[in-house]
């Protein structure tokens, strides 16, 4: 009977596995749908059953991963950020020398110019007039603005022991996302580049060893 059981057990396991792919697909699907949703339709037009519709999948499937409209969007934002920041780690595996510091600075603000950070936006909007969201989307952009800080630390190699290295940094984070608000309405590329120029020299300055 052991044996039986323990087949058994094994057939069970090898059925649960796709499963669970299947589930983690759905769920990663209904994420990236969302924010997509979310950044190109607002919140008002970003419901469960459009982004149902855009991931491919029922509403009830939808419902069953995310029970509320609030547990999708905050979810998706949070998924994205993480894996923009594991992308963005990804491209200065060893940290950053002084010399590549105006790359840093470029990729830092690109994380602000993009769908991720216009999602967000309406998620901060709608959280402003809605009560139910507010708490859960305060939270998140604490989260995500102490690892924003944390990446931005690590790779402009900054000391913060030093007096005002955590501020420039900070400094750095606020402009770039000021340069995301200047972007969502024209294109402001030209001007960026120029920001991001000095912003590379200024940290040159006020991090050099």
């Amino acid at each position: 009977m052991g044996g039986v059981s323990g087949a058994v057990n094994a057939a069970d396991r090898t059925e649960r596995v796709p499963k669970q792919d299947r589930s983690r697909a759905t769920r990663q699907r209904l994420l990236e749908a969302a924010v997509a949703c979310l950044a190109e339709r607002g919140w008002a037009g970003s419901t469960v059953s459009v982004v149902a519709e855009h991931a491919g999948v029922s509403r009830g499937a939808a419902q069953h991963h995310f029970p509320t409209r609030e547990d999708l969007f905050t979810a998706a934002v949070e998924y994205v950020a993480e894996e923009r920041s594991i992308a963005l780690r990804a491209l200065f595996p060893e940290g950053a020398a002084a010399d590549d510091r105006r790359a840093v600075v470029a990729a830092l603000v690109d994380l602000y110019t993009g769908p991720l950070f216009r999602a967000a936006l309406h998620l901060w909007v709608a959280a402003s007039n809605e009560e139910q969201l507010r708490g859960r989307v305060t939270e998140l952009e604490a989260r995500v603005g102490r690892e924003s800080h944390r990446i931005a630390v690590e790779l402009l190699g900054a000391d913060e022991t030093r007096p005002g290295a955590r501020e420039t940094v900070q400094g750095l984070l606020d402009m770039a996302r000021g340069l995301g608000l200047a972007n969502l309405l024209t294109d402001d590329g030209a001007r960026r580049e120029r920001v991001v120029e000095q912003w590379a020299r200024l940290l040159d300055a006020a991090l050099a060893q």
